[in-house]
C-alpha cells in the first residue's frame, strides 16, 4: 500500500468546510486521493470521508493533527485521521454455524480484508478445526443459561487482551449484555438474518416463510442493548416463491448473511461508516 492517511470528519453543515480540508492537505504537499462528502439537509449535518496520499508530505502524522484542531475547532468537528497501513485489530465471535466465519476467515487468508483476526471465541467446540487451520487463537468460553454474567466477564478479558478494535458477531447466538455494548459502542458488529426492522429476534426466516414474504435479507448493524435495533452498515435481499419453505430460506438465506456481513466489515475496517444517531452514512466504493 502507498503512504496514506484517512481523515474522517461529521460536523454541523456550513459554508467553507471541504474548501479548508483541501487547503490545509494542499499546503502539506499532501494529495487527495478520494473524497467522498455528504451533506443530511434535515439535521444539517456534513459528513466527509478522504484518502490523502502522505508520500510527499512535510510533517509527520501528529504534526499534521496538531496543525489541523484549530480547523476541526472553528467548524465544531468530530473528526479523526488514521495511517490507512495500520492494520485493526479483529476479533471474531460464533456459535455452531459456520458460514459466516468460514467467509471471512477466508477473505482475510486471501488478502481481501486488510485487518489481523487476533482470535476466535465460541460457545460450542465445533468450529475449532476450521478455525486452528488458519493459525488463529480459538477460545471456547461456554454460556451457561442460568448464570451468563461470569462468561461475559471472560469474554471482556480476551477481547481486553486481544487489543481488538473490533468485534464480529459472526452469527454468535448469544445476546450481548448492556454494559459490553456501552463498553464497545460501534465496534461490535453483527449479522442478523433478515431485513431489520422486519422480524427480529430469533428465527426469522420462520417468520418470513408463515407472513409469505417475497424477498428475505440479512442485515449488518453495529449492535446496542436494544434487540437488532443498532445502526445498519449493509443490507441486501434475495427474492423467494410461495414454493420456498423455511428450510429452503435458511439455505437461500446463508449465502446473502456472509456477503452482507462481510461487506459490511470491509466498510467499517476501511472507515467508510460514519455514524449519527442510530443512522450511519456509508461511503461504499
Amino acid at each position: 500500500m502507498n503512504n496514506t492517511f484517512r481523515l474522517v470528519i461529521s460536523c454541523p453543515d456550513t459554508v467553507g468546510i471541504v474548501a479548508a480540508v483541501s487547503d490545509i492537505i494542499q499546503e502539506n504537499n499532501g494529495s487527495i486521493m478520494e473524497a467522498s462528502h455528504h451533506t443530511d439537509p434535515e439535521q444539517k449535518w456534513f459528513f466527509m470521508r478522504h484518502e490523502v496520499d502522505a508520500e510527499n508530505m512535510a510533517i509527520s502524522l501528529a504534526e499534521f493533527k496538531q496543525a489541523f484542531e484549530p480547523i476541526a475547532k472553528k467548524f465544531q468537528m468530530d473528526w479523526y485521521i488514521k495511517d490507512s497501513e495500520e492494520r485493526p485489530k479483529v476479533i471474531l465471535m460464533a456459535t455452531r454455524e459456520s458460514h459466516c466465519l468460514n467467509d471471512i476467515l477466508h477473505r482475510w487468508h486471501t488478502g481481501e480484508l486488510y485487518c489481523d483476526i487476533v482470535g476466535v471465541i465460541a460457545n460450542h467446540e465445533e468450529l475449532r478445526s476450521m478455525v486452528e487451520w488458519f493459525n488463529i487463537p480459538f477460545h471456547f468460553i461456554q454460556v451457561p443459561k442460568e448464570d451468563k454474567m461470569e462468561a461475559f466477564e471472560k469474554i471482556e478479558k480476551c477481547i481486553d487482551e486481544s487489543q481488538a478494535e473490533t468485534i464480529v458477531l459472526a452469527r454468535y447466538m448469544q445476546i450481548f449484555p448492556e454494559y459490553l455494548c456501552e463498553k464497545y459502542r460501534h465496534q461490535v458488529i453483527n449479522i442478523h438474518h433478515s431485513f431489520l426492522p422486519s422480524f427480529i429476534g430469533a428465527k426469522p426466516y420462520h417468520q418470513a416463510a408463515v407472513r409469505g414474504v417475497k424477498l428475505i435479507g440479512a442485515t449488518c448493524h453495529y449492535v446496542t442493548a436494544d434487540l437488532d435495533a443498532g445502526p445498519i452498515i449493509e443490507q441486501d435481499v434475495i427474492r423467494v416463491r410461495h414454493s420456498h419453505t423455511a428450510p429452503a430460506m435458511v439455505r437461500l438465506g446463508k449465502d446473502i448473511e456472509k456477503l452482507v456481513l462481510s461487506r459490511g466489515l470491509r466498510y467499517h475496517l476501511e472507515d467508510r461508516v460514519l455514524v449519527h444517531g442510530n443512522k450511519t452514512v456509508v461511503f461504499a466504493d
